[in-house]
C-alpha cells in the first residue's frame, strides 16, 4: 500500500485512494460539494483543493489518487486562500434566500460559507436567474440556488437507474434540468434532497412548514415494506414533520424509498382516535374503553376457542403480535394467521424457509440471480438498488420469471409462470446452466409467486433450484425471499400462524362465511375482503379508518408506527427496533396494553405488566428475538412437501399501486398525488440496461 505525508503525519492507505479519503482517515476535515462517496468522481467545485509538493497549483483532492511518497498539506495559507476563492465564486450567482429556505441549519454551503468564505464579495455584476424546474408532486426546485455539483445527477443515473437528470447548457448558461420538463420517475428520487448540498432541491409537501431547530429527532424503522430501512422520524409537537434516513451499510445504506419518506402525511389523517361500538342500528357509535371491553366479553362468552380466531395485519410490530397470539392461546383458539396474502411457507420448519438469506448487503457478492415472481423495483426499492449497484460492475446475470417489469438494469426475460420455473429445476433452461457455473448463485422469489393455490410447490421447486445449482453451502446461502410485509418474518418467527387443527386466512374466512368462526380479531389488518366475515363478530384495533375499521363491531384504536417501541423483523431476519417518536391521538394506546387491558377484561390476564416483561418473555419464547441489529446466519433445514406439481398461470404482480399499500399511504395525499401524476405503479414491459 502507498504511503504518503500529510500535514506531517505519514499515513498509509489502500491503492486507489483519493488524497480526501486519506485525509479523511486520519481525521483532517476536507470541504466539498460535488464529492460523495457512494457518487462516481466528478470534481465540479473544486472546495477540496489541497497542496501538493511538486505540483504548481493546488489540486482537487477527491480526484487525485494516492501516490507513494507524496506530500500533502491542506491547511497552507495558499490553501485558504485557494478555498476562500472557490467559495466566493460559488457565492457570485447564489440568492440571498437564507431566512426564506428550507433548507436553512442543514446546508452545507451555510456551514462552509462560515468556515472558510470571506467575510465580503468582489463581485459588483447582475446574479443571473434560472427557472424553477418541474420534478414531479415531490421534489421541489429553486434553481437559482443550484452550485452545479451535479449530485443529483449522479445520483439518478447511477442508483436511481433512470435517464431523467442532466447538465444542459455551457458555462454561464449551464443549468440542471428533467428532460423536456419530464418529473423524476424514480421511487427513490426523494434522496436527491439529502444529496443536495444547498437549498436548489427541497421537499415539496414540508415546504414552508418547520425548521430544523424545532424538531425532536427519532431513531425508528420504516414499516411501508420489508426492507427495514433505518429512519429517523423528526416531530414537532406530537405532528410527525417529515421522515429521513439513517445510514445503514447493511440494510439501506443511506437511501429510503419515496413512500417511506413521504406517506407520513398519512399519519394525521383519517385516525381512530377513540373506541366505537355498532349499535343495533347498523352504525358505529363512540364509546369508552369500559364499554368496549364489555361487549367483547359479552360476545365471546360462552364461545368455543374453536370459533374463534385472529389475523394480524402487515406492519404490526412484534409485541402485539405477541401479546394476540398469547391472548388467542388462553382463550384455547388455534385460529390465528399473519399471512394476509396467504403466501405459503412452512412456519413449522427451518427459518431459512422464509428469510433472505444472504443479506441485502450479500447481493453485492453474487454473480448471477433468477428473480421469481417479483418486481424488486416496487417491492423493495432499495433492494433494487442494490442489485443495480451490482449490474453496474459487470459480469452479472440476471434472469426473470414473471411480469415483465421496467427495472433499472438489464436482464433475460425467461419466462411468465411456474413452467419456466419448473424447467430452470429439472435442468431443460438454458438459466440452469448459468446458474450452475456461478460461484456465488441467487434466487428471490416474490410473495405473490407464493400466495397462489400452487404456492407450497413453487416453494418447493424453488428450493430444489437452490440445492441442485449450489446456491446453498457452508459460507454461501442464495435462497432469498423477498417479502413485501413488515410483519411477515416477525410474525412467522412467533408462529402466529395456525395452531393444531387450527384455520389459515382462507379458512377463516371462509368459517366466518359458513358461521363456524363466530369471533374474528383484527390487529390492524386491513389487505383482505371484509365481505367474506358473513355475520361474524369482528373487533378491529387498528390506527386508521381503513377497511378493517368499516366491517368491524368493536373498534379498538391503537398506535401507527411512529406512536410506540416496537420491534420489527426485516427480510433478512434482522431483528430492529423503533422507538416512539410521538404520542398515539386522543384515546388511542399503544397495542400491547390495550391486549394487555382486555385480556384482563376477560379473565385471561396476560403475564406481563410492562414492555421490558413482555420483551422477556418474547426472547425466552423465541431466542431469534435476542439478537438486536444483526443478521443471524440460519442453518438451511428440511421443509414440508410441496403437495403436488405448480401450476401453469403465469406469476400476478404482488404490489399494484406501489404509492398505495396500506392504510397510512392510502391515508396520504401525497401518495395519492403521486399515484395520480405516475399512473399508480408505472409498469411497463422491457428491460432498462
Amino acid at each position: 500500500m502507498p504511503k504518503l505525508t500529510i500535514d506531517g503525519t505519514e499515513v498509509e492507505i489502500e491503492a486507489g485512494a483519493s488524497v480526501l479519503q486519506a485525509c479523511e482517515a486520519i481525521g483532517i476535515e476536507i470541504p466539498r460539494f460535488c464529492y460523495h462517496e457512494r457518487l462516481s468522481v466528478a470534481g465540479n467545485c473544486r472546495m477540496c483543493l489541497v497542496e501538493m509538493e511538486r505540483s504548481p497549483k493546488p489540486v482537487a483532492s477527491c480526484a487525485m489518487p494516492v501516490a507513494d511518497g507524496m506530500v500533502i498539506r491542506t491547511d497552507t495559507e495558499t490553501v485558504r486562500r485557494a478555498r476562500q476563492g472557490v467559495m466566493e465564486f460559488l457565492l457570485i450567482n447564489h440568492p440571498l434566500d437564507c431566512p426564506i429556505c428550507d433548507q436553512g441549519g442543514e446546508c452545507d454551503l451555510q456551514d462552509q460559507a462560515m468556515a472558510y468564505g470571506s467575510d465580503s464579495s468582489r463581485y459588483q455584476e447582475n446574479k443571473r436567474a434560472v427557472k424553477d424546474k418541474h420534478m414531479g408532486p415531490l421534489i421541489k426546485t429553486i434553481m437559482t440556488r443550484c452550485i452545479h455539483c451535479t449530485r443529483c445527477v449522479r445520483f439518478a443515473t447511477e442508483i436511481a437507474g433512470v435517464q431523467d437528470l442532466g447538465l444542459l447548457g455551457r458555462g454561464e448558461s449551464a443549468e440542471i434540468s428533467t428532460y423536456l420538463e419530464k418529473t423524476l420517475a424514480s421511487e427513490l428520487s426523494g434522496n436527491v434532497i439529502d444529496l443536495c448540498p444547498v437549498g436548489a432541491l427541497t421537499s415539496k409537501p414540508y415546504a414552508f412548514h418547520a425548521r430544523p431547530w424545532e424538531l425532536t429527532k427519532t431513531e425508528s424503522i420504516d414499516v411501508m415494506d420489508a426492507v427495514g430501512s433505518n429512519i429517523r422520524v423528526d416531530c414537532r409537537g406530537n405532528e410527525v414533520m417529515r421522515v429521513l434516513p439513517r445510514l445503514n451499510e447493511d440494510v439501506n445504506e443511506e437511501w429510503i424509498s419515496d413512500k417511506t419518506r413521504y406517506a407520513c402525511d398519512g399519519l394525521r389523517r383519517q385516525r381512530l382516535d377513540r373506541p366505537y361500538l355498532r349499535g343495533a342500528d347498523g352504525k358505529l357509535a363512540e364509546a369508552g374503553w369500559d364499554d368496549a371491553f364489555a361487549a367483547i366479553a359479552g360476545r365471546l362468552k360462552g364461545v368455543d376457542g374453536s370459533k374463534i380466531a385472529a389475523i394480524a395485519g402487515n406492519q404490526c410490530d412484534a409485541e402485539s403480535m405477541f401479546a394476540l397470539k398469547a391472548l388467542m392461546t388462553a382463550l384455547g383458539s388455534p385460529n390465528l394467521d399473519c399471512r394476509q396474502d396467504g403466501a405459503a411457507f412452512d412456519a413449522g420448519g427451518a427459518r431459512s424457509g422464509w428469510l433472505f438469506n444472504s443479506g441485502f448487503a450479500g447481493i453485492e457478492e453474487a454473480d448471477a440471480l433468477l428473480i421469481v415472481g417479483a418486481n424488486p423495483r416496487h417491492e423493495a426499492a432499495v433492494v433494487n438498488a442494490r442489485i443495480r449497484k451490482r449490474w453496474l460492475r459487470g459480469d452479472f446475470s440476471v434472469g426473470l420469471i414473471g411480469p415483465q417489469a421496467e427495472l433499472t438494469y438489464a436482464y433475460d426475460y425467461l419466462g411468465a409462470g411456474p413452467q419456466t420455473l419448473a424447467d430452470i429445476a429439472d435442468g431443460k433452461h438454458p438459466f440452469a446452466e448459468t446458474l450452475a457455473k456461478a460461484e456465488r448463485p441467487m434466487l428471490i422469489i416474490g410473495v405473490a409467486a407464493l400466495a397462489r393455490s400452487d404456492g407450497a410447490a413453487v416453494l418447493a421447486t424453488a428450493r430444489k433450484i437452490a440445492e441442485d445449482s449450489g446456491m446453498v453451502g457452508d459460507d454461501w446461502n442464495g435462497f432469498n425471499v423477498l417479502h413485501t410485509a413488515a410483519a411477515r418474518v416477525g410474525g412467522l418467527d412467533l408462529g402466529f400462524v395456525p395452531g393444531q387443527g387450527g384455520r389459515d386466512v382462507a379458512g377463516i374466512l371462509d368459517g366466518a362465511g359458513k358461521g363456524e368462526i363466530e369471533v374474528v380479531y383484527l390487529l390492524a389488518a386491513d389487505e383482505i375482503d371484509m365481505g367474506q366475515f358473513g355475520n361474524a363478530f369482528v373487533i378491529y384495533q387498528g390506527h386508521h379508518g381503513d377497511a378493517g375499521a368499516h366491517r368491524a363491531d368493536v373498534i379498538l384504536p391503537g398506535a401507527a408506527y411512529t406512536e410506540k417501541s416496537g420491534t420489527w423483523v426485516n427480510s433478512e431476519g434482522r431483528v430492529q427496533r423503533g422507538l416512539r417518536a410521538a404520542f398515539p391521538p386522543g384515546d388511542a394506546k399503544e397495542d400491547w396494553t390495550i391486549l394487555r387491558a382486555l385480556s384482563a377484561a376477560l379473565d385471561k390476564t396476560l403475564p406481563f405488566d410492562s414492555l421490558a416483561a413482555l420483551r422477556a418473555q418474547m426472547q425466552d419464547a423465541h431466542k431469534s428475538f435476542a439478537t438486536l441489529d444483526e443478521r443471524v446466519l440460519e442453518s438451511w433445514g428440511a421443509f414440508a412437501a410441496s403437495g403436488g406439481k405448480p401450476g401453469d398461470g403465469p406469476f400476478a404482480p404482488a404490489i399494484g399501486n406501489f404509492y398505495m399499500t396500506c392504510p397510512i399511504s392510502r391515508a396520504s395525499a401525497t401518495m395519492a398525488e403521486c399515484a395520480a401524476s405516475f399512473g399508480g405503479s408505472r409498469e411497463a414491459t422491457g428491460t432498462d440496461g
